[in-house]
């Protein structure tokens, strides 16, 4: 067990802070759908990291929170939290920000992916992250994700994303939607998953409590936009041709967590829950 410094102790409270409002948020939606069946809950998995150590992490600790809701809304939604810390494997230390020269880390975050039944719902992707090396700073970001693309509908979440950007730093949205369109391109197939979002990584302005405020307000926005796109569409109807375009869909998203993922890969290294760092993973895909 390590002493946390206040920031650290900040970012996670607020992380935690965060998750209980999307599951609540999320159940709500759940509750107005009326589609048949019961209204999913979110269930919780407390995992402990000496349980799951491995990979490129020497001595180790922390754990996390694992939240997955398989309703009638959401075929999948999965909210996690979680705080770990340790030392990295020396080799793996040297692609991570200020490890090369001490490989101690510490990290805490939130990650969530969501996977609507109803096609003409988007899916959505979002994390938000501190880590602490021998530097210290935020990453995250948040990414639309739809299997039937409506141009007035990526307008819209767009605009949120910019207006959250704008009211921290003009400079943010055009260099991190940039950084989220070079991210989630996806080579093997040559083309991108999603229709883009904010990317961003190593936010470090020397002003830590601008930085966090700025991570916490894309958490916010998350909060307030995604609920307005699923309500506009839940209540529609859908063919089987569109329920077959999202589980091709579903295909090229699991494609792209596997194999380019940086979350993915940092928390295979670190020896986290294996479970939770798959739930980002679609119920059902399907590859012709």
């Amino acid at each position: 067990m390590i002493e946390l410094d206040d920031q650290q102790k900040a970012a996670q409270a607020w992380f935690r802070s965060l998750r209980d409002s999307i599951w609540a948020m999320l159940e709500q939606l759940e509750d107005e759908s009326t589609l048949p069946g019961d209204a999913g809950r979110f269930e919780k998995r407390v995992w402990d990291r000496s349980d799951h150590s491995g990979g490129d992490a020497g001595s180790d600790g922390g754990g996390g929170e694992m939240g997955i809701m398989k309703g009638r809304l959401f075929e999948k939604a999965g909210v996690n939290i979680s705080t770990v810390y340790g030392e990295f494997n020396p080799e793996f230390a040297k692609q991570i920000n200020g490890a090369a020269e001490d490989p101690r880390f510490f990290a805490t975050g939130l990650s969530l992916v969501i996977h609507p039944a109803n096609p003409l719902v988007p899916a959505v992707h979002m994390n938000t992250r501190m880590l602490v090396t021998t530097k210290r700073w935020f990453g995250g970001g948040v990414d639309l994700n739809p299997a039937l693309p409506d141009d007035a509908e990526t307008a819209a979440f767009h605009a949120a994303v910019k207006s959250t950007c704008d009211s921290h730093n003009p400079d943010y949205y055009p260099a991190h939607s940039k950084w989220a369109e070079e991210y989630f391109w996806v080579p093997h197939r040559n083309r991108h998953r999603g229709v883009g979002g904010i990317f961003y990584d190593h936010l470090n302005s020397g002003d830590w409590a601008a930085d966090f405020a700025y991570t916490q307000d894309v958490g916010r926005c998350f909060l307030e936009t995604y609920p307005k796109l699923v309500r506009a569409k839940m209540h529609q109807s859908f063919s089987e041709a569109e329920r077959i375009a999202q589980l091709k869909y579903r295909g090229l998203y699991a494609e792209f967590n596997l194999v380019y993922d940086r979350g993915t890969t940092f928390g295979l290294k670190t020896g986290g829950n294996t479970d939770a760092i798959l739930m980002s993973l679609p119920p059902l895909a399907i590859w012709e």
